[in-house]
């Protein structure tokens, strides 16, 4: 990934910076956010993984080894044995999935996140968040279910996989994973449809001091919280 842009926010005590394989008015990023003095988190059960899309996984994993990093899961198919998959931790224990897909314009390609009720939480991405159910599958062998919902294919765009495991309805959340960040022409509607249909808003919309890039901040029917950002504003706060 290169470094796309980092800030320090001293009266607000942290600092951040985004992350990515392209620019962020048109590329999905990784916010990695440090609080003065704190040095470790709790990531909890409920957070899955990020997902990248490579070329060769066994070369990437080679190449991770090298520098240093942690290997949880040696290159090998997938469950459904069509996708050549590893597993990596960074530093700080976040799970990173290697997908074997070939080229892709969007290479930070998925976030994968654990739910209490599959139909629940597709209904409300669905409806809440205008995203397409893109894909379905169950493994019973396995115990578990997952949905892929986006905007657009998952060739091309990023996706959050929604992840059942069967008879478990609720995680631990932890405190380290934060939110997912989405582009929206109008907070103030965006945050009626979350109300609409079954989400807590617990930011209202409106800019943010100091910035002045509306946003309004909401926590799905699992407890997930996802954050919409005024697309205008933002692109303002970019340059």
């Amino acid at each position: 990934m290169k470094l796309l842009r980092r800030r320090d926010i001293p009266e607000e005590q942290y600092s951040n910076a985004f992350l990515g394989y392209g620019p962020e008015d048109s590329n999905f990023v990784v916010e990695l956010t440090y609080n003065y003095g704190v040095d470790k988190y709790n990531i909890g059960t409920g957070f899955g993984h990020f997902g990248i899309d490579v070329e060769d996984v066994s070369k990437s994993v080679e190449l991770i080894k090298a520098k240093g990093g942690k290997v949880t899961r040696e290159p090998g198919p997938d469950k459904s044995g069509s996708t050549i998959i590893a597993s990596v931790e960074d530093p700080d224990g976040y799970t990173f999935e290697l997908l074997e897909r070939g080229p892709s314009p969007e290479p930070l390609c998925q976030v994968m996140l654990r739910v209490g009720d599959l139909d629940r939480a597709i209904n409300f991405y669905k409806k809440a968040f205008g995203m397409e159910l893109l894909r379905k599958r169950d493994y019973p062998e396995y115990k578990y279910t997952y949905a892929l919902m986006g905007y657009g294919p998952e060739d091309k765009n990023p996706v959050l996989e929604l992840t059942y495991n069967y008879g478990i309805t609720d995680y631990d959340k932890g405190n380290g994973y934060a939110q997912i960040a989405i582009g929206t022409d109008d907070v103030y509607k965006s945050a009626e449809a979350i109300k609409l249909y079954g989400g807590k808003i617990v930011l209202e919309p409106g800019p943010l001091p100091g910035i002045n890039t509306k946003i309004t901040a909401c926590l799905d029917p699992d407890g997930w919280k996802s954050v919409f950002v005024d697309n205008v504003d933002f692109m303002k706060e970019l340059e």
